[in-house]
């Protein structure tokens, strides 16, 4: 598996698994309803941020997309977002991405990586990142409206650089 920069090429095997990943509504805040080009517009970072796919073989498993948290005096703060298909779970190919992300935001010279929304119920991704060294500075009670488990908590995971 090896990790690119995104290209519009990419957008017929990318698609698929944002629309797998927003139907699902289990780890994301974004609406089913949103046409293909405003999921592209939400997803596809221009710079100075960046989009990345993990592809094997020719066949994306995955995607990335990072960027600046907040501008101006919050600027040298990192932020982060992932999405692998349910096929590819299970492989490494969340963190492989994560750690791409992390690197890339070190190389740019960010502080701090900072996550604005981690659902509580999002077991495996809440695991990765405390493995990956962030901790759980916050949770926003039932900001999350979960399809089967209801209102769960949205966390707010950082770590230095």
């Amino acid at each position: 598996m090896r990790i690119r920069e995104y290209t519009e090429a990419d957008w017929a095997q990318v698609r698929p698994i944002l629309d797998e990943v927003v139907t699902a509504g289990e780890t994301f805040p974004y609406d089913p309803a949103w046409p293909p080009d405003v999921l592209r517009d939400v997803w596809v970072e221009r710079p100075p941020g960046c989009t990345v796919v993990a592809e094997e073989a020719g066949k994306i498993l995955g995607t990335a997309k990072m960027g600046t948290n907040k501008p101006g005096p919050g600027s040298h703060v990192a932020t982060a977002s992932f999405m692998v298909a349910a096929a590819a779970r299970g492989r490494g190919v969340g963190r492989a991405l994560a750690e791409h992300a992390l690197d890339w935001a070190h190389r740019q010279g960010y502080a701090a990586m900072q996550f604005n929304a981690v659902a509580e119920s999002n077991a495996a991704a809440v695991e990765l990142y405390r493995r990956l060294g962030f901790a759980v500075i916050g949770t926003v009670p039932e900001a999350f409206a979960h399809p089967t488990l209801g209102r769960v908590g949205l966390h707010v995971m950082h770590r230095f650089l």
